[in-house]
């Protein structure tokens, strides 16, 4: 194979892609979170854009659709500035954001090393990121958008913390609408317990300190696997490491490499009651095969 068969990638100028910050790099990035969530391992529910701060306005405002908190995105077309430093600051305290995620084509480094001490100095459940975008292509092809996470919370699990659900005026309208898909979900499946109007619902696995997470966002279910409260998903995932053969063939899926270990989801509205059989009905069904897997490899439980 000599070198002439490859092609060369080439970055492509990000206003050749998007002609203009507000009026089309923000309203695309709205539209593809997923593009972001997968870089920086945070499932995003877009809630609002250009979302007022006083006499700012906040370029995107998500929710964290494990834990229901709020996720701030400020994204630029040119490289960080101390504007934009200073907006999200004021974001932070006028938005009760809990996540942060600063997008742009470079990064000076002082602005990094605020980053860095913002994630080393704050407490739970507050994550600050760093994510550099590109835009590549290869000769003719397609326009292809890169997102490459610089900076992130030392502690990686501090993401997924408690986070306030209720209000004194009583639950938000998202905080209602998971609080009856549980109820209707525990009404199907009594043995689950009772409900609540947080997104996930942990349960114990079988001989180890790993975790089985049920949630429930707007537009999917899922399951997945992941270490206790404040545990170490690195930790958990060596631990798991020896039995993963094993778990792998009765669970039909890998370990994974990301946070979030044997995840599962379930793509459909879950904001449509019409929908909520049939969803409850497969959640059931993955719990039970996550749980019959964990007692067939790992034995009695803990």
């Amino acid at each position: 194979m000599t070198d002439s068969v490859f092609a060369t990638l080439e970055d492509v100028p990000l206003r050749d892609a998007w002609a203009h910050e507000a009026h089309r790099f923000t309203p695309w990035l709205a539209k593809n979170l997923a593009r972001l969530s997968e870089a920086i391992g945070i499932p995003l529910e877009l809630t609002g854009t250009e979302v007022k701060v006083g006499p700012f306005s906040a370029d995107i405002l998500a929710r964290n659709a494990i834990d229901d908190s709020v996720v701030l995105i400020e994204n630029q077309l040119e490289s960080s500035d101390h504007t934009h430093l200073g907006q999200i600051m004021t974001y932070l305290a006028g938005l009760e954001t809990h996540t942060m995620v600063w997008v742009a084509p470079t990064f000076r480094e002082e602005h990094l090393s605020a980053i860095r001490w913002l994630n080393e100095h704050t407490v739970d459940p507050f994550a600050f990121f760093a994510v550099r975008v590109r835009v590549v292509r290869i000769s003719d092809s397609p326009f292809a958008p890169l997102f490459e996470v610089i900076e992130r919370p030392n502690n990686w699990d501090r993401i997924i913390a408690s986070v306030k659900r209720e209000t004194q005026a009583g639950l938000t309208q998202i905080g209602q609408f998971r609080m009856d898909f549980w109820t209707h979900f525990c009404a199907l499946y009594p043995e689950e317990g009772e409900a609540g109007g947080g997104s996930s619902r942990w349960r114990d696995l079988s001989g180890t300190d790993a975790k089985l997470v049920q949630y429930v966002s707007q537009g999917a279910v899922g399951v997945f696997v992941r270490p206790d409260r404040g545990g170490d998903v690195t930790q958990t995932r060596e631990e798991l490491l020896p039995f993963a053969d094993a778990l792998e063939t009765r669970l039909g899926q890998s370990i994974g490499d990301g946070r979030y270990l044997f995840s599962r989801e379930l793509m459909a509205d879950a904001r449509d009651p019409a929908n909520w059989d049939r969803l409850c009905n497969w959640l059931h069904e993955q719990t039970e095969l996550y749980r019959a897997a964990f007692e067939e490899v790992f034995g009695v439980e803990k």
